[in-house]
């Protein structure tokens, strides 16, 4: 990512002062946080290695291993349903993790768009923060690396993404 494109350090705090509540996502802490999980089984190679980091990052960040649900589902396209399943069974936030690899037909654009807004319209009509941890992508190989067990983990960045946006929303 270019430099120009990354937030500087002390950013969003250096405008606390020309606002009257500034909410910044910043607390990350999962303490009390119930989270639901709705995990793909399509291209579950790839989606598994997206859960660990998902689960790695919740276990990092305090949430209770009894307040986490994992669902498996057939695939992303069923992800908003479950999405919207967790949110009614009591979760605080949904991290919804999938692969979506691009192929010879059209199905790559429906399957990834159509999960995108299904998952995005549980989180608008539901008002609970719901993750979008697909990963929509040209080759195994960006899955890969979008999936690998360090930093660069989609999961984690889900699962973070998540607590944070609970706390942003109970403020």
């Amino acid at each position: 990512m270019p430099d120009e494109a990354v937030l500087p350090d002390g950013a969003v705090e250096s405008l606390a002062g020309r606002v009257g509540k500034l909410l910044a996502g910043d607390d990350a802490s999962g303490r009390g946080l119930r989270v639901g999980i709705a995990c793909a089984r399509f291209n579950g190679g790839i989606t598994w290695r997206l859960l660990a980091g998902a689960l790695d990052t919740l276990g990092e960040l305090g949430v209770d291993r009894t307040d986490v649900t994992v669902a498996w589902v057939p695939g992303a396209f069923e992800l908003p349903l479950m999405a919207q399943a967790l949110v009614r069974a009591g979760a605080d936030a949904v991290v919804c993790l999938g692969a979506v690899m691009r192929g010879e037909t059209s199905h790559y654009d429906i399957v990834a768009a159509e999960c995108a807004s299904g998952i995005q319209r549980v989180a608008l009509d539901t008002g609970t923060p719901v993750a979008f941890g697909v990963l929509t992508t040209d080759t195994l190989d960006q899955a890969l690396a979008r999936s690998a067990q360090d930093g660069a983990n989609k999961g984690r960045e889900a699962a973070a993404t998540a607590l944070a946006m609970a706390h942003l929303v109970r403020s």
